[in-house]
């Protein structure tokens, strides 16, 4: 049941994020480039199996059962990912900021459609 609700919400954040970025507005694709890559983030980190209370390191010594334990390696990659979409994510309203105060305008491509 678990397995569904993530991938349920991992289809709709993406989704989400792929109609915005297709918007005509700076800051709508702003918005679907960041539900973007919570879906990503969101699909990396179930790539370690979903262990409910499971300890991500293993113990010294003996037979060791992986299925017991977490992945740390998606944790630790999600939590770079994160950062990275944060330090993106403010680039991309310094320049949405600049482009709004040089063009008068937050269209993607600086221009409005004429009707």
């Amino acid at each position: 049941m678990m397995e569904l609700v993530l991938s349920l919400a991992i289809g709709v954040l993406a989704a989400s994020g792929i109609w915005l970025i297709l918007r005509p507005r700076t800051f709508q694709v702003i918005v679907g480039l960041c539900l973007l890559s919570y879906a990503v983030n969101l699909f990396i980190f179930s790539m370690g199996r979903l262990t409910l209370g499971a300890p991500p390191i293993m113990p010294r010594g003996g037979p060791i059962d992986p299925t017991a334990f977490a992945d740390p390696v998606p944790q630790a990659l999600v939590l770079t990912a994160i950062v990275i979409s944060f330090a993106t994510t403010a680039l991309f309203l310094v320049v949405l900021i600049a482009s709004r105060g040089l063009t008068g305008t937050d269209h993607v491509d600086g221009q409005e459609r004429e009707p």
